[in-house]
């Protein structure tokens, strides 16, 4: 009997979408490698738990595929963008890949309600609601950068924001433990 309850197109958008999220994560694993090399072990702190929640991130479409009687497939992951140039391009490199995860996560919907598929229409609110989150936190970043000086701040101001960023609460959630009441 096929338990499959996922359409074929479906079942490859959501594929191909845990697939984008492994990339975001490996994209923001490489930004924190060039801050931590630059010396910046706070935001570097801060990119690599960025990057374990997009992994997890990944993990939740991987689940939801398989729940539903799919199996998910894991394609190549492309190579992370150059180095930054600077904070600036690094934070402006993270907002600009959460708009273009948020653009992805809109098809999604828009395909959910495009075949009636209301259980993935009501699995990807989670997502557009966690879309607002990460672009609110990465317009945040750019904003800080900029109150700090932006690419001409003192030596003190970028120790400040390394700082702050470091101390950043680490609560990072397991994709398996989310929830209607705690995504």
């Amino acid at each position: 009997m096929n338990t499959k309850r996922l359409s074929d197109n479906m079942e490859k958008a959501l594929s191909d979408q845990m697939n984008k999220e492994i990339h975001a994560s490996h994209i923001f694993l490489s930004y924190g490698i060039w801050a931590d090399d630059k010396g910046y072990q706070g935001i570097a702190n801060f990119l690599y738990r960025h990057s374990q929640e997009e992994r997890n991130h990944s993990i939740k479409f991987m689940e939801y595929v398989l729940n539903r009687g799919g199996k998910p497939k894991v394609d190549a992951i492309p190579a992370p963008p150059k180095d930054p140039e600077s904070l600036t391009d690094c934070f402006d490199g993270v907002f600009r890949h959460e708009v273009d995860n948020t653009t992805s996560i809109y098809r999604l919907v828009d395909l959910s309600l495009e075949e009636k598929d209301w259980a993935t229409w009501n699995f990807m609110q989670w997502f557009v609601q966690e879309q607002i989150e990460e672009e609110t936190l990465a317009s945040n970043l750019i904003d800080k950068l900029k109150i700090a000086g932006g690419d001409r701040a003192t030596d003190e101001s970028l120790f400040t924001l390394d700082k702050t960023l470091q101390n950043a609460p680490n609560d990072v959630p397991l994709a398996q433990n989310a929830t209607g009441e705690n995504p």
